[in-house]
């Protein structure tokens, strides 16, 4: 069973930030700078963790998962802003 996780992250690093990033594209969305959101089975979320406590320093860097609960059965996405309106990203973000 895949669960949705909105995966938000605070990395000190140009260079670690810039890996953390190549790494959540591909298990998830991006939705704003640093934030995806993420539908995962258990053995992706073990999968993820691994690779990004290969990156993350712990003394550091914050990664913060939220569960939002199963994936299936929770109809569309719906997300409201407040100030500049979301707007989905279809292409690709280049993090310099």
């Amino acid at each position: 069973m895949r669960i949705s996780y909105l995966v938000c992250y605070d990395i000190c690093d140009d260079k670690r930030l810039r890996k953390v990033f190549q790494i959540m594209r591909g298990y998830g969305d991006h939705l704003q700078y640093s934030v995806f959101e993420c539908q995962l089975t258990q053995i992706d979320m073990a999968k993820l963790r691994r690779e990004l406590g290969a990156v993350v320093h712990r003394d550091e860097d914050q990664v913060l998962f939220v569960n939002l609960g199963p994936a299936e059965g929770r109809g569309d996405r719906v997300i409201t802003a407040l100030g500049k309106p979301y707007t989905r990203i279809d292409a690709p973000c280049i993090v310099v």
